[in-house]
């Protein structure tokens, strides 16, 4: 409020002090809020580590549609290195390749694909827009300096010039006129302030008759910044930090650019302002430091999980369930990763790519492991096709017992090979098993037969064996009568297994039995006969070759011995003729080379008919 005991002048000067005093310290309060809602909070860094190079194509065309270009700027400083490490790898491959060809390293030229071309030429796109965002914003504010210095004048003009309504109203203009007129560069930003106030300072100085005009002013300037105030004081009800900091800084400078207001409002007005800017302040800074303390939180978590991850880099095995139990724990793994926050963004990139590093070695070693295994299972397949050919040859072969141990031998192989790739599996399974089975079906078919035939033929051997029976008890039978029954005994095959040595002996007894009930039939020829059953019986055996072949060497030795005797014997005969009982000894031993010559002749006789072809009695 003026003093109405000072002159006019006095009070001019006084409200122009005022003036100055609250613009600079709407100045200082406009510097001390004026903070950037991204200084608040870093932006959630992206993880690249996951991306090829159509990712980063993707992202650098949405960036270039955006005109953030200082968030545009912060994202391509990190991309740039990540594409030219991918760029670089790519060359290296294609050198690699091109040496392993046989080409010369000084003729290698490396091509770009689409997706380079796609990539450079957007970027070179951004730099030109950007080029031009910032060229436009120099303009514009080089126009605005323009705009401000001729602003100065007409205000010098009006400052020099008489007084009048008119001229305090065209004041009034210029100084909305200054406060709409952009921003300009900081260099020029000081001196254009002190021309500016240093003007206003004169203009107040010599307008006294305007005085009451001033004094309204001043008072409509209260009332304005009173609403900032109040403004200012909801903006501790916004849950919003970001936005509440934005709006602070809009009502600084509001603030700033509202004129003068009187001089015992002036410091009750800034320190109500101040308050409220505080409060805005205060949630800032413990949004900060939660942010703060939430981003240190988030980096001890990821250190911990990068720890767990390294383990996974160096793991090996040789079975499936291992690398697929695996895979289950690091993909829970990066459940829990992807969960946490954004770390500091000075360790961000580096915790990222530890992580990573990690994961991708991980997939890459069980890829080679699977390609491995794939490998095997491809020459695997090879070896069972193998097997499944032979069996399919051997499928109609009716050598039944060799075609069986063979194809059990081929199964045997198979369940030794390892598997085969998935999809041939079932497939090559098939056709193996078909192949078996179609042999051993017909086979169990044969043998199904077979056991029924030998059924029947055990029925009618038991049939001739109750016939023999009879004749051996009825003793009406005949050397004829035998004959057929071993004809008809050995015709009729095979029997069941479990029958075949209790069916041949009691054959061989019952017809032993028949024979020695005849009453007709000389020793002899019971003799002759029983041994022709006998060696038919022996030729007639499943196992004969070999049977014949050692009764045959049996007998062989029995001659030769039976020789040896005779001609001992013989000799000793020649002795007896000194001897005093020489008639009795010569009789003894004149009957044992007889007897020794009739069991000869019997060994003879059985070799010839031994090598005589079977037939029946």
């Amino acid at each position: 409020m003026t003093n109405e005991n000072k002159s006019p002048e006095e009070n001019e000067k006084i409200m122009t002090n005022e003036l100055m005093e609250e613009t600079e310290a709407a100045g200082g309060a406009h510097l001390d809020a004026d903070i950037e809602v991204n200084d608040l909070a870093e932006e959630k860094p992206i993880d690249f580590t996951t991306y090829k190079k159509l990712d980063f194509v993707n992202l650098v065309k949405d960036l270039s549609k955006e005109d953030n270009f200082k968030r545009i700027d912060s994202l391509l400083k990190e991309i740039k290195p990540l594409y030219d490490e991918i760029r670089e790898h790519e060359r290296k491959a294609a050198l690699e390749k091109y040496l392993g060809e046989g080409g010369i390293k000084e003729d290698f030229e490396f091509r770009i694909d689409d997706l380079d071309h796609l990539y450079d030429a957007t970027l070179k796109y951004i730099k030109d827009k950007r080029n031009t965002y910032y060229k436009s914003l120099e303009d514009r504010k080089n126009e605005s300096l323009k705009h401000k210095n001729e602003i100065l004048e007409k205000l010098r003009a009006l400052v020099d010039g008489e007084d009048s309504p008119q001229a305090f109203h065209q004041f009034k203009e210029l100084q909305k006129e200054w406060k709409n007129s952009g921003p300009v560069a900081v260099t020029h930003l000081k001196t254009l302030w002190a021309n500016y106030n240093a003007i206003i300072d004169r203009f107040y100085d010599h307008r006294n008759i305007y005085f009451e005009l001033k004094e309204l002013d001043r008072k409509k300037n209260l009332e304005s910044k009173k609403e900032l105030c109040v403004r200012a004081e909801k903006l501790a009800d916004v849950k919003s930090i970001q936005e509440a900091v934005k709006e602070l800084n809009e009502l600084h400078h509001e603030f700033k650019h509202i004129g003068p207001v009187p001089k015992e409002e002036q410091e009750p007005l800034w320190q109500r302002f101040k308050a409220a800017s505080d409060a805005v302040y205060a949630k800032r800074d413990v949004y900060t430091a939660n942010l703060l303390l939430t981003l240190q939180q988030n980096e001890a978590t990821k250190i911990l999980l990068n720890e767990e991850v390294s383990a996974f880099g160096t793991f090996t095995s040789d079975r499936i369930k291992d690398w697929n139990q695996k895979t289950k724990d690091i993909l829970e793994l990066q459940k829990k990763w992807d969960a946490v926050g954004a770390a500091p963004r000075a360790h961000q990139r580096d915790l990222n790519k530890k992580f990573w590093t990690a994961f991708k070695l991980f997939f890459h070693n069980k890829n080679v492991f699977f390609k491995k295994l794939d490998e095997e299972r491809v020459k695997n397949l090879k070896i069972k096709e193998a097997l499944v050919q032979r069996a399919i040859e051997l499928r109609e072969n009716q050598d039944w017992e060799k075609t069986s141990n063979e194809l059990k031998n081929l199964q045997s192989q198979w369940k030794e090979v390892g598997p085969v790739p998935e999809k041939w599996r079932e497939k090559i399974y098939q056709q193996f098993k078909e192949a078996c089975d179609h042999f051993f079906g017909q086979r169990r078919g044969l043998l199904e037969k077979a056991d029924q035939e030998q059924e029947l033929n055990l029925v009618a051997k038991e049939a001739l064996l109750t016939e023999l029976e009879r004749i051996s008890l009825e003793k009406t039978g005949t050397l004829q009568q035998i004959k057929e029954i071993q004809s008809k005994f050995n015709a009729l095959g095979f029997v069941p297994k479990r029958a075949v040595a209790s069916i041949k002996s009691r054959f061989t007894e019952l017809v032993s039995k028949a024979i020695s009930s005849m009453e007709n039939v000389s020793a002899n020829d019971k003799e002759q006969a029983s041994l022709e059953i006998q060696l038919s019986s022996l030729k007639n055996d499943p196992d004969a070759e070999r049977k014949i072949y050692h009764k045959e060497q049996t007998i062989r030795k029995q001659i030769s011995k039976a020789e040896n005797d005779i001609a001992v014997l013989q000799n000793n005969l020649s002795f007896f003729d000194r001897a005093k009982n020489a008639d009795v000894l010569k009789a003894e031993y004149g009957n044992k080379i007889k007897e020794a010559g009739e069991h000869l002749n019997q060994l003879k006789k059985q070799l010839k008919m031994l090598n005589q072809p079977a037939q029946g009695l």
